[in-house]
């Protein structure tokens, strides 16, 4: 529960043009193809295709929030990420469902 708290309290202070459609700088556009890169390589690995991954760039910078069954998808998540062309950091805010 308190990880869901956290995931929704990031969501909200951690808001930017990209994750809004609202792009219309350079940099935007660029967070905007940034985020469908790594929504792209994340829906193609067999590990993430029914996980619910929520991905955000900021000024380059990816975060991915949500919850995961195992420790290894948390690196997985990251590593995936960071495979995207002008990622300059991820932040990977992935927790483990204990709910299950």
């Amino acid at each position: 529960m308190r990880a869901t708290a956290l995931v929704v309290c990031l969501t909200a202070a951690l808001t930017g043009c990209a994750a809004f459609g609202k792009c219309g700088t350079p940099e935007c556009t660029a967070d905007a193809k940034i985020t469908d890169e790594v929504r792209t390589l994340l829906a193609q690995s067999p590990a993430f295709g029914a996980n619910q991954i929520n991905v955000q760039t900021i000024h380059g910078v990816v975060y991915l929030r949500g919850l995961v069954s195992t420790p290894a998808l948390i690196s997985e998540g990251q590593s995936i990420a960071e495979q995207a062309s002008g990622v300059i950091e991820v932040r990977n805010l992935l927790y483990i469902d204990n709910s299950k």
